[in-house]
């Protein structure tokens, strides 16, 4: 199977981690210079060092739910995200709709 042309899905993805990045320290800063520091360890070093496999061209530990949990685990998982991902159809749609009463 040919690997999906998902450069605007990338940039997207880019994008909201780099409004994390930026903002998860600012906003820990109000209380503490160390929970900010940390928070750009957690948040830089932990995708940069794990990654799925085929997703970057250098992977450095290539991990997924599958392969680094018990098969149980994965299974939850990813049941739970295919729930989400059904279940906010409806929402995505009203946030992108010009009518947003409630109700």
């Amino acid at each position: 199977m040919k690997k999906p042309d998902d450069r605007i899905a990338s940039a997207l993805r880019f994008t909201a981690e780099l409004v994390a990045w930026v903002a998860t320290p600012w906003a820990l800063s109000k209380y503490s210079w160390v929970l900010a520091v940390l928070a750009v360890v957690v948040l830089i070093g932990l995708p940069t060092v794990f990654s799925t496999p085929g997703d970057k061209k250098q992977v450095i530990i290539p991990v997924s739910a599958w392969s680094a949990w018990p098969a149980y685990a994965a299974v939850l998982v990813s049941l739970l995200a295919a729930a989400t991902l059904v279940t906010e159809r409806h929402r995505w749609r009203w946030l992108v709709s010009t009518d947003r009463r409630t109700g």
